[in-house]
């Protein structure tokens, strides 16, 4: 490495905020930027540790010590040529991405990782600011067509290796624009959506036809496509949430996660949308879910002037330091505070909702809810039990369940194709090839593999487009 006792000598610094009151008013990103010399500094911290487990805690395996010491080096070109060469859209992990590769870092024994995911999306957006990024033409085209169903990261990924392989590539997407929940679900000041179409503009560039507003299975039949096209890659993503059997759960008011941002989202860009208005603003909050969704649904009720945000959580408050020699270098469990959680909500663990109740009028006003408490029982398992006497009340007249999803929507295309599933109503594929159970029909991302990381999609993408090309083609020299 270009500065062997960088970690020993300099302290981990990483991106900072702007304040609270300057951001909650606008959808805009918010992250300040390392300074260069900040990030020449914090990259000399990468420390040559022999084994770099940040390639195995990354799922997209990026090269991180080298690109690491070329950003020390004031190399960026050449950092991004290695960056880009595992990951296809690394502005997106820089931003959105936890970072499991920083939990695997040899200096997060000490709690001081390299900061890999700010470094990471400095390369990137040097890189586009410098005009580096160009469309990536294959030397040569093949007479194979491919259709890609779904435009969400695992999708783009994977349309891009194929274009660039030299086939002819559509791409699929039932809603008005790609990016699936990158743009439908992210809300903008984690992600600003121009990110997605700077990529979108490249990869036309490179040969990929969009075709947005086309659900396939309900807009376009899958055996149409499966007739006209040599191969076909499925990545709608899992997008069948997981709901609350609960009485009252019917009530105006009550609303999955994803309705309320991705209208958001399109309210935000000026898309149109045909259901009626879910806001937050002068509402008390209630969310349903401990997890990024939830905290997304914070964020932006705090920027629709909530009156009032409580999230809860049916798991127990996890630790607030992990125990290093029991969990690294793998993804630890522990109390995480996002941006939105700092900009104003209460924080509720081990409850469970037993009823929504009405105002008398059809609408939600407060949630039953009851404190819960978890024991191993003989077998080794977990098992939950209410707390006699915890019941209390939480009141609200909106919420929002962000419990996660459960598998893709079976209904339209997964029928009409009668593919496999696996027991937990996915697409059945495995890693090695990708293929389903049908004829030249392939899985890959959150449809195969279930709800993810948008890390593990890019990743599924890549290594799905390997194995079509080598059924394409005989051999493959895309990258795995």
């Amino acid at each position: 490495m270009g500065k062997p006792t960088g970690f020993l000598e300099i302290d981990r610094h990483d991106r900072a905020y702007q304040p609270v009151d300057d951001r909650v008013d606008n959808y805009n990103e918010f992250i300040v930027a390392l300074k260069p010399d900040e990030l020449a500094d914090q990259a000399s911290r990468c420390m040559d540790c022999g084994i770099p487990f940040c390639h195995s805690g990354c799922p997209v395996m990026n090269i991180i010590p080298e690109w690491n010491d070329l950003v020390y080096r004031d190399d960026f070109k050449r950092a991004s040529e290695i960056l880009h060469s595992t990951n296809n859209f690394p502005e997106f992990t820089g931003r959105i991405c936890p970072a499991p590769c920083e939990a695997s870092c040899t200096l997060n024994l000490t709690d001081h990782p390299v900061t890999i995911k700010s470094i990471e999306c400095a390369i990137v957006d040097r890189a586009w600011a410098e005009g580096w990024l160009k469309p990536k033409k294959p030397k040569r085209r093949s007479d194979k067509s491919v259709a890609v169903v779904g435009a969400g990261p695992a999708g783009m990924a994977c349309a891009q290796q194929l274009a660039r392989a030299g086939h002819s590539v559509k791409l699929y997407e039932k809603n008005a624009k790609a990016g699936g929940l990158l743009r439908y679900g992210i809300p903008d000041f984690k992600m600003d959506k121009s990110l997605i179409d700077r990529r979108m503009a490249q990869m036309q560039g490179e040969g990929v036809e969009f075709k947005p507003n086309r659900a396939v299975g309900v807009d376009v039949s899958a055996r149409d496509i499966l007739d006209r096209f040599d191969a076909v890659v499925l990545t709608g993503g899992s997008e069948k949430p997981r709901d609350l059997a609960l009485p009252g759960r019917d009530l105006n008011g009550v609303h999955f996660a994803m309705q309320y941002l991705a209208q958001s989202n399109r309210r935000v860009s000026g898309e149109k949308y045909a259901e009626q208005d879910i806001l937050s603003t002068g509402k008390n909050v209630l969310v349903i879910g401990g997890g990024d969704t939830g905290s997304d649904c914070v964020g932006t009720s705090v920027r629709q002037n909530a009156a009032a945000i409580t999230q809860i959580e049916i798991m127990p408050k996890p630790p607030e330091k992990e125990d290093k020699l029991a969990t690294w270098p793998n993804w630890p469990n522990k109390l995480r505070t996002s941006s939105s959680h700092e900009e104003g909500c209460e924080r509720k663990w081990s409850v469970t909702t037993k009823e929504f109740i009405d105002d008398g009028n059809g609408n939600v006003v407060a949630a039953k809810c009851v404190e819960v408490e978890w024991n191993m029982d003989a077998n080794g398992g977990w098992q939950m039990s209410e707390v006699a006497g915890s019941e209390f009340e939480i009141p609200c007249d909106r919420v929002f369940l962000a419990m996660g999803f459960v598998h893709p929507i079976h209904e339209g295309m997964i029928e009409e194709l009668g593919l496999e599933k696996d027991d937990r109503g996915n697409v059945a594929g495995n890693t090695d090839d990708y293929k389903s159970s049908m004829d030249k029909v392939f899985a890959a991302g959150d449809m195969r593999r279930g709800q993810s990381l948008v890390v593990w999609a890019i990743r599924e993408g890549r290594q799905a487009a390997r194995s079509v090309d080598e059924f394409l083609m005989g051999k493959t020299d895309l990258p795995r």
